[in-house]
């Protein structure tokens, strides 16, 4: 089982190596999005639903999930000190070295854009946009900068404000333990 009191730091080379696989990344995921513990069944159908987007998911591709999670994905996080595996009982359990993980999930999205990646295309968006307008480009010129520097302002605070919301489980509950 894996030991909470891991002394070196997982490397970049292994930390890309764990989000590289879906079924990986959506474990720490479903852990994280809990309260940090799971069954592997419990696991394996949440993992299954968002494989195939079913809810609940065929039993073949459930129990295929199961399979994979049990032989080869939670050993391999438990053997880096990421969950604690006991393949016995079947509990799994984040354990604190999953803050060296979390750091690349942001960096390394599954799919489509970083929360960072989609800010910068926002706002040089919102700066072409203006200076469209401002130079008199066709078609653009008709709108008033001023208004749409408000409208691209006003996206950027309803992103901002959806990722805070989408986050505030972590976040709360990352303060929680911050103070015990």
């Amino acid at each position: 089982m894996g030991d909470e009191s891991a002394t070196e730091d997982l490397d970049e080379a292994t930390i890309h190596d764990v989000l590289r696989n879906d079924r990986r990344r959506l474990v720490i995921e479903a852990l994280q999005q809990g309260d940090g513990t799971a069954t592997v069944g419990d696991l394996a159908e949440v993992v299954a639903a968002r494989e195939v987007g079913d809810d609940p998911p065929p039993k073949n591709k459930r129990q295929s999930v199961y399979v994979s999670l049990h032989q080869t994905h939670l050993p391999k996080l438990n053997s880096l000190d990421i969950v604690a595996y006991n393949s016995d009982c079947g509990h799994v359990r984040l354990l604190d070295r999953v803050r060296e993980v979390e750091v690349y999930m942001e960096v390394v999205p599954a799919y489509g854009l970083s929360w960072g990646e989609f800010y910068f295309g926002w706002g040089l968006l919102g700066i072409l946009a203006v200076v469209a307008v401002r130079i008199g480009v066709p078609g653009a010129s008709a709108i008033d900068s001023t208004a749409l520097a408000g409208v691209f302002c006003l996206g950027l605070m309803a992103a901002s404000a959806y990722h805070v919301y989408s986050q505030q489980d972590r976040i709360l509950f990352q303060r929680l333990l911050d103070r015990g």
